[in-house]
């Protein structure tokens, strides 16, 4: 399965094909199929996104899945517990210098 990505060039938000236009949300992602490389043309041209490729799909439990980490990563997000963060206004955080 080839499901399709790239940016939101309003927003720069990661973006999926989900067979209409582009979705916020991996699950809604589409099989491109042989078509990806007629759809991201199209979709460039008419500025709807920015930097779309193809990348290998996998249909899981929980809907569509990207197949490499790198593109997981992109889908769901951070791979660090968000508590676990410093975070620059934290009283706790101390004198670092970032």
């Amino acid at each position: 399965m080839k499901i399709l990505t790239g940016n939101d060039l309003k927003t720069g938000q990661v973006v999926w094909w989900d067979g209409q236009g582009w979705s916020l949300h991996v699950e809604d992602a589409v099989d491109a199929g042989d078509k990806a490389d007629a759809i991201i043309a199209r979709e460039e041209a008419e500025c709807r996104v920015n930097g779309a490729y193809a990348i290998d799909g996998e249909k899981t439990v929980d809907g569509v899945r990207p197949a490499h980490i790198k593109d997981r990563i992109r889908a769901l997000g951070p791979t660090v517990r968000p508590d676990l963060t410093l975070k620059p206004a934290d009283p706790s955080a101390g004198n670092w210098v970032i």
